[in-house]
C-alpha cells in the first residue's frame, strides 16, 4: 500500500498572487532575539538583509504543467536513508523500502490507478485546492508490540538468556533506542518537502491579502507535521500567512481528522478483523523465516510473532537512524508478504473490511460535501463525529479560501476513502495470500468552457475544438492520490467512463448526498453486533441484521481482539 496524501481541488477562475511571507516573528510567534541577547544573535527582524525583491508571479504548475508525471518518467526523491541493501531474491533491483506500507517514506505511486495523466486542456482553470495530508515518518506507538519486542530482546541479551549467532549476531550488542509517537527527522523533511512541492503546484492560488485557516490535531506529530508543511509552502514566517487550528484529539472528543476517537466500536475487538487476518497470513509467509531465525536464537524460542516484530523494526529504525540491521534478515518475497499484511490490517481495521470503516471517515466527507456547496456542515446530531463547535463559524471553518489544508492520520485517511465509497480500493483481501492486481492506496475540481470529450486528443497539433464537445461551461472533479489520477467511474458508475478519470462535479455531489445514510454511523460505532470473520465485511459497515441469518445461519463467528498493534 502506498503512503497516502489526499488532495481536493475545487475549480473556478482564481486570481494569481505573489507570495511574500516575510514577517518579524518565528513560527511560534516570538522574536528570535531577546532583550538580553547581543544584536548579532538577532535573525528577525533582519537588520542587514540586502536586496529582498520577490518574484513577479507565484508558480502554478498544476495549471501550467505540459508534462505531468506519467508511466514513462522516473522520479527518485532526495533521501538521506541507506537503501542499498543486498536482499536475497531481489532479482530486479527493486527497493524493499517501498514495501513497508504506511511505514514507508513517502514516494509517488509508481504504477497509477488506470487513468491517463494529462495536463489541463486549453481554457480550463483551477481555483481552489482542498488538501488532506497525513503526518510524516515517526517513532512507533509506545504501547505497540514492536516496542515491547525491542525491550524484550534487549533484556534477554542482558540476562544472558540467549546467545545470538549468525545473522542475529548483531543482537549481542543491540539496544532498543527508538522513541515513541513523535516525528523523526525524515518525517520532518517529508512534510517540508511536500509543502515546497505544493507551493510549486498551487502557489499562485494564495491571496496575499488574506490569512488562511488550516486545521490539524493536537497530537504532537500531527501539529508538527502541519507546521513543517506550512514552512515548506510559505517559509519559516508562515504564521503571517496562516492560522493553524489544532482540534483536540482525545477519546470521546468529536474530531473528523481522527474520527475513531468518538467511535467506540472502532476501538474494540469488533474492528480488529484486519489484525486477525494478518496473523493468519503471517503464519504462512513467515514460516521459513521463523525457522531460519529460531536456529540462530541460541535457545530462545523464536516465534512467528517475533519474526513479524523484527520485520516491523526495520522501517522504524530505518527512518529513525538511516539504516537498520533488521532489514536484510528477510527475503524480497518475505517483504512482499509484509506489505500484504499491512494491506490486510488497513482493509480490515479501517477500510471496506471493517464494520466502522465508513463511520470513522464520514465526518470529513460531510465537511467537504458542505464546503463544496458553499455552506457550513449541517448534519443531524449523532450521525457523524463532526465537531459542531469548530464548524459552526467561518472563523474556524472558512468557506471563502482558495487554499484549504487539513492534516490527518493514515488510518483515518483510509477510512475517509472508504466513506467516500471509492470501491476500487475495497477489493476483498483473503488472509491466505494476495489476489492479483490488488489496489490499496488528491481531488481537483476544474472548470472548462464546454463539456470535455471523454477521450482526450493526443496529437501535439490538437486545438481547443478537438478537446471539447458542444455545450455550456462544465465543472469536473479530478481525484489524485499519491500524485496519480484515480478513475472515478470505477467507483461511481454514474460517472462517464473517461480516459482522464474525471467526473462532472454535479454527478459526484449527487452521489455524496447519500453517503451519510450509507455510513450507518450510530449503529456502526455504538451498536451491538457480532464480530465477523475476516473477509465477511466488504462495504465498511456492519453486516445488517437482515443479512445475519442469511450469511451465517445460526452459527455466528466471533473473533476476539488481537493484542498486537503495530501501526
Amino acid at each position: 500500500m502506498v503512503s497516502s496524501r489526499l488532495l481536493f481541488l475545487s475549480g473556478g477562475l482564481a486570481s494569481a498572487a505573489v507570495l511574500d511571507p516575510r514577517q518579524a516573528t518565528t513560527a511560534s510567534g516570538e522574536t528570535t532575539a531577546s532583550a538580553t541577547e547581543p544584536w548579532y544573535y538577532q535573525t528577525t527582524p533582519e537588520l542587514f538583509a540586502g536586496p529582498t525583491t520577490t518574484g513577479l508571479i507565484a508558480p502554478f504548475l498544476a495549471q501550467t504543467n505540459p508534462a505531468p508525471w506519467g508511466a514513462e518518467a522516473s522520479f527518485v526523491p532526495n533521501a538521506p536513508l541507506e537503501t542499498n541493501l543486498p536482499i536475497q531474491g531481489n532479482t530486479n533491483n527493486q527497493s524493499i523500502f517501498q514495501l513497508h506500507g504506511q511505514l514507508s517514506s513517502y514516494f509517488p505511486n509508481p504504477i497509477g490507478f488506470g487513468s491517463n495523466e494529462y495536463p489541463l486542456p486549453p481554457g480550463a482553470n483551477i481555483s481552489t485546492v482542498h488538501l488532506l495530508h497525513r503526518h510524516g515518518a515517526r517513532y512507533p506507538t509506545g504501547t505497540s508490540s514492536v516496542a515491547s519486542f525491542g525491550s524484550k530482546i534487549q533484556n534477554i541479551t542482558a540476562n544472558g538468556t540467549a546467545k545470538w549467532t549468525g545473522d542475529l549476531g548483531f543482537l549481542n550488542n543491540w539496544k532498543y533506542n527508538l522513541g515513541a509517537e513523535i516525528l523523526v527527522a525524515r518525517g520532518r523533511q517529508e512534510l517540508f518537502d511536500s509543502g515546497v512541492l505544493f507551493y510549486y503546484n498551487y502557489g499562485a492560488l494564495y491571496n496575499t491579502s488574506t490569512k488562511i485557516i488550516a486545521r490539524t490535531t493536537t497530537q504532537d506529530r500531527m501539529l508538527k507535521s502541519a507546521e513543517y508543511f506550512m514552512a515548506g509552502f510559505f517559509g519559516l514566517e508562515w504564521t503571517q500567512n496562516a492560522s493553524l487550528v489544532p482540534i483536540i484529539e482525545q477519546n470521546n472528543f468529536n474530531i473528523t481528522l481522527a474520527g475513531y476517537m468518538n467511535c467506540n466500536n472502532s476501538n474494540n475487538y469488533l474492528s480488529t478483523g484486519g489484525n486477525n487476518a494478518s496473523v493468519i497470513w503471517e503464519n504462512i509467509y513467515l514460516a521459513d523465516a521463523t525457522k531460519r531465525l529460531k536456529a540462530l536464537a541460541g535457545g530462545y524460542n523464536w516465534t512467528v510473532a517475533d519474526s513479524y516484530n523484527a520485520q516491523t523494526l526495520c522501517p522504524y529504525e530505518h527512518v529513525a537512524f538511516g539504516y537498520s540491521q533488521w532489514c536484510d534478515l528477510f527475503t524480497y518475497e518475505e517483504w512482499q508478504g509484509f506489505e500484504y499484511s499491512i494491506d490486510l490490517q488497513f482493509n480490515g481495521n479501517n477500510g471496506f473490511g471493517s464494520p466502522t470503516g465508513r463511520a470513522v471517515g464520514i465526518g470529513y466527507v460531510e465537511e467537504l460535501y458542505a464546503r463544496l456547496q458553499g455552506h457550513l456542515p449541517d448534519v443531524p446530531p449523532g450521525t457523524t463525529q463532526i465537531n459542531t463547535t469548530m464548524v459552526a463559524s467561518t472563523a474556524t471553518f472558512p468557506l471563502n479560501q482558495t487554499l484549504y489544508f487539513d492534516f490527518s492520520h493514515d488510518t483515518n485517511i483510509f477510512s475517509i476513502i472508504t466513506a467516500f465509497g471509492l470501491k476500487q480500493f475495497g477489493q476483498p483481501l483473503g488472509p491466505t495470500g494476495p489476489p492479483a492486481n490488488r489496489q490499496l492506496i488528491v481531488w481537483e475540481i476544474i472548470h472548462t468552457p464546454q463539456p470535455l470529450k471523454a477521450i482526450r486528443p493526443t496529437s501535439p497539433n490538437a486545438t481547443a475544438s478537438d478537446f471539447y464537445a458542444n455545450g455550456t461551461a462544465t465543472t469536473y472533479i479530478h481525484l489524485s492520490i499519491s500524485q496519480r489520477t484515480v478513475p472515478l467511474y470505477k467507483s461511481y458508475p454514474q460517472c462517464e467512463e473517461r480516459d482522464d478519470g474525471w467526473c462532472e462535479l454535479s454527478t459526484v455531489l449527487e452521489i455524496w448526498s447519500g453517503l451519510l445514510d450509507q455510513a450507518e454511523y450510530d449503529y456502526s460505532c455504538n451498536g451491538k453486533y457480532p464480530a465477523a470473520a475476516p473477509g465477511n465485511i466488504t462495504n465498511g459497515v456492519p453486516i445488517s441484521k437482515r443479512d445475519l441469518g442469511r450469511r451465517f445461519g445460526s452459527g455466528l463467528e466471533f473473533y476476539e481482539s488481537s493484542d498486537r498493534w503495530v501501526l
